[in-house]
């Protein structure tokens, strides 16, 4: 039976794919769930404008993270810490610290995507990559000096 998947199904296809699959399998599982919905002329279309809309939605995703990496790229993060002998940090500075720093700042920036491998225990100056889309990394570069 041939079917339009409406939602991406692991192992079988994304969005929009038609695809060929067992009957019982497209009348009891795929169905049911709304996972799919049998190929028709009027279903191909509506599979084919999802299609669109959804690559239409990702370029945008795209050119926007585009867009901050290069407004991420031009700015410095300054964080101050309490540090005890040997310039050692009390505490550390973690991806949430810096993921704060750009919100007060007016930039939203999620911590997940901050990918700094373990939190910094010492002052200096830090690059930190940023995982902003799938396709587009950048790096910040973080100061932690004394409070």
């Amino acid at each position: 039976m041939e079917v339009i998947l409406l939602h991406e199904v692991e192992k079988l296809g994304k969005t929009g794919d038609s695809v060929t699959v067992k009957n019982g399998y497209a009348r009891n599982f795929l169905i049911p769930r709304g996972l799919a919905a049998p190929k028709t002329p009027g279903s191909a279309k509506l599979a084919e404008e999802a299609k669109r809309r959804e690559k239409s939605k990702q370029e945008k995703e795209l050119k926007e993270a585009h867009t901050l990496a290069s407004r991420l790229s031009s700015l410095s993060c300054t964080l101050r810490a309490k540090v005890g002998e040997g310039d050692k940090l009390f505490g550390a500075i973690t991806s949430q610290d810096i993921a704060d720093f750009f919100a007060g700042e007016g930039i939203p920036l999620d911590r997940k995507k901050i990918l700094l491998e373990e939190p910094i225990h010492s002052l200096g100056v830090f690059q930190v990559p940023v995982r902003l889309h799938p396709e587009v990394t950048t790096t910040l570069k973080v100061w932690v000096i004394k409070e």
